[in-house]
């Protein structure tokens, strides 16, 4: 069944290593239990990464262990000048060394590589904190991050999902958004400073196994609309989604699922506009570009072409009870990536 909501707990996979209920959940039901899965260490995937926008600038950050690598990084955007800079930094066959929590609703993920980065996100109650120590991040600059995260009782969008040519590959993820953003970002001799009634940040947590060679498309914002709340999770292109999507609408704390939704991308430059179309005409956007975070990677076996696109979308959302909220301007990323690793 298309869109199917599991809605009892129950652990993520079977004895044999295979997913119980695929579907989509507005929280983490399925138990995720690493030793379950009956996979080769360097093939297990898991990461947390957070992102936080103001309407000027953003930070985001990433902690993986990704089996036969690991992939820690931090980026700072400012959309005025516009300009970005990301500093990764890779580690070799960490295959759960760095103890990523199996849930991520509580505890401590943490990265330290003495001399240059230290990284720590910490979980509990309705508050989640990211600390970011990283020098030399551009240069001869250093990045300082200090943030907090609100996070009163919400939907989030959860989905785990199976490969069709390798049931034994699985993509088991939450994403949280509308989380309001507080504290500050201090980064070549100026302080940023986030506000809670405007800012927020967004939580990607995952866990799970893949296949070689994959690409993906993933939007995601958040902003205030009408004095509530809003944001979105859309997204498709990695594992089999038969038996749901990852696409939802999420407004004052409340998630309204939607359907199929297409991202058309220009071909000639992905800072033209794009436009954002849905199968059920819940989610009808455009979105004009302002600064193109792309990355390559090539090392041989690995290799990744990144385009996470920033700017802002307008157009229509229309709520499950047929509400249809006007969107403007609302700061948000799309991006399509392409992965084999």
């Amino acid at each position: 069944m298309r869109n199917h909501e599991v809605t009892t707990a129950h652990p993520l996979l079977s004895k044999e290593g295979l997913l119980i209920e695929p579907g989509w959940s507005r929280s983490l039901l399925q138990q995720y239990d690493r030793s379950a899965i009956r996979r080769p260490k360097f093939r297990i995937k898991e990461w947390d990464y957070y992102l936080v926008l103001s309407q000027s600038f953003a930070v985001a950050f990433t902690i993986s262990d990704d089996g036969y690598i690991g992939l820690q990084s931090a980026s700072f955007l400012d959309f005025t000048a516009p300009r970005e800079h990301t500093e990764t930094i890779l580690d070799p066959f960490p295959m759960g060394k760095l103890g990523l929590p199996a849930d991520s609703g509580a505890g401590r993920t943490a990265y330290h590589k003495p001399g240059r980065l230290k990284m720590e996100f910490t979980a509990g109650g309705e508050e989640r904190r990211i600390l970011c120590e990283f020098q030399r991040f551009d240069g001869d600059k250093d990045l300082f991050c200090d943030i907090t995260l609100s996070q009163p009782p919400m939907d989030s969008m959860v989905i785990a999902t199976p490969w069709a040519e390798n049931p034994r590959c699985f993509y088991y993820n939450q994403k949280i958004n509308c989380m309001r953003a507080s504290g500050r970002v201090v980064y070549g001799g100026r302080t940023y400073t986030f506000d809670p009634a405007c800012d927020f940040g967004t939580l990607d947590w995952g866990r799970g196994v893949w296949t070689y060679d994959n690409t993906w498309y993933w939007g995601s914002g958040n902003g205030v609309v009408e004095g509530k709340p809003f944001g979105f999770n859309i997204g498709y292109g990695f594992s089999d989604r038969s038996s749901a999507t990852e696409n939802v609408l999420f407004y004052n704390g409340k998630a309204h699922k939607l359907d199929d939704v297409t991202f058309h991308i220009p071909p000639q430059s992905y800072t033209d506009p794009w436009r954002f179309s849905s199968s059920d005409e819940r989610f009808e956007m455009d979105f004009v570009p302002i600064i193109d975070r792309c990355a390559k990677l090539d090392v041989k076996l690995i290799c990744s072409d990144q385009h996470q696109v920033f700017g802002r979308m307008s157009g229509r959302a229309v709520l499950d009870d047929g509400r249809a909220l006007e969107i403007r301007d609302l700061l948000c990323f799309a991006e399509k990536v392409h992965n084999r690793y």
